[in-house]
């Protein structure tokens, strides 16, 4: 699924920065070597960006 259709970034192309990138989805979005244009994905990106951040910092349960 698209999260930013000005961009073309993908939820999982998202996730996987998001771990690997501080900061919110912004600075995510730089990383990946895009700039938010319109705004309209920047809340949903967000989200998305601090659950991925909160599922990579719980252990597994074996």
């Amino acid at each position: 699924m698209y999260v930013c259709i000005c961009n073309a970034i993908r939820e999982s192309e998202l996730r996987r920065a998001a771990v690997r990138t501080p900061g919110d989805a912004e600075a995510v979005y730089a990383k990946l070597g895009k700039r938010p244009n319109c705004g309209t994905c920047l809340a949903d990106a967000d989200a998305i960006v601090f659950e991925e951040r909160e599922l990579a910092s719980v252990p597994f349960a074996a």
